[in-house]
Order: structure tokens, then sequence, then C-alpha cells
């Protein structure tokens, strides 16, 4: 952790709420892009990561530093954001509704200028959205982190709570199940 990291958090500790300011400029745009690969959903990424830094904020004095800062942080609003699934999966078993609007982000089309590359992208990443949707919060969750994070095990065993191994055989199964998902999608076609 930087000198600067236990200086704000030793102030907000104080109760300097403008350090604590500082450090959720510094890492709010990047928690959100995981947690939102997580809920798959705009608001509701707002929503955990505006609880992640609130929940944070409740418990720094307990934060020991043994991991960096954005570690620590990453843990909670990855849990929450695991915990809100969980209530969602939970709901969707008993309410027979459809899932709401889904937000995505659009392809990039200056990558490639032949014709249909974007749609053909879009396509496939709402095929892989889709997929991911289905998976188990934990399943989902090593994935976001390892596949689209580009996280460390050992960073991701200290987000999760976990034994480096249970996250390689967490990520290993959830390949597997997103393969046989996105297999029988294509099957479906």
């Amino acid at each position: 952790m930087s000198a600067d990291e236990k200086r704000l958090i030793a102030e907000c500790i104080q109760g300097n709420t403008e350090a604590f300011g500082v450090l959720v400029r510094r890492y709010q745009e990047r928690l959100f892009h995981c947690v939102y690969r997580l809920v798959d959903n705009v608001e509701d990424a707002q929503d955990v990561v505006q609880e992640a830094f609130l929940s944070a904020y409740q418990s720094l004095d307990g934060f020991k530093g043994d991991s960096l800062f954005f570690t620590w942080l990453y843990r909670i609003a990855v849990n929450t954001a695991i915990s809100l699934k969980r209530k969602r999966r939970a709901l969707a078993r008993i309410e027979t509704g459809d899932e709401g609007e889904r937000a995505f982000e659009p392809a990039d089309s200056s990558e490639d200028n032949r014709p249909g590359y974007a749609l053909e992208q879009a396509e496939l990443e709402r095929r892989v959205h889709d997929a991911l949707n289905r998976l188990s919060p934990e399943h989902r969750a090593v994935l976001v982190l390892k596949d689209l994070e580009g996280q460390k095990y050992e960073t991701m065993a200290e987000i999760l709570q976990v034994p480096i191994g249970t996250i390689r055989s967490r990520l290993h199964r959830a390949r597997l199940e997103l393969r046989a998902l996105l297999e029988k999608d294509e099957e479906a076609k």
C-alpha cells in the first residue's frame, strides 16, 4: 500500500471525509466496470458500488492494511454483487416475469470497416452476456475477475476469501459451463 493511501486512510479514520472522497474518485470507475460485469445492469452496478464504498467507509477502522486498499474494497464490492445476484436469482424463481431491461455497451465499430462486423460483435457479446447471466454468482465472479478483469489467482483468492485451489477449480468449472451454454445456444439456432 502506498504512503499516500495510508495517509488518506488515517485521515478518514480521524473523520476527514474529503480524504475518503479522494479514494472514491481514485477507484470508483475501475470498481464500477468490474461490478457492472457481475450484475449486468448499470443501475444495479451503481448501487453496488455506492453500497461498497459506504460499507468500506463504515468499517475503515477495521482495515488492517494486510492487503491493498483496492483489493479490500474490491472484495466488499464483489461480495455485495454476488449477494445481489443471489437475491435476484431467488426472486426470479419465485416470479415468472421477465428479467427486466439489460444494458449493453455498444460494440466499437472502428476496429474493422468490414460491413456487418459491428453487428456480429454485438451478437457475440449478447450471447456471452446471456450465458454469463445463467452461471451461478460464484462462477460468474471468477470468470469476470480472471478473464475480464485480468486479476491474479492470489488477488482473486483474497477478494473472494477462498483458497487458490478453489479459485482454480471454480474457474475451470465456470469455463466448461460457459462453453456448454454457448454450444447449446449455437445448436438451438
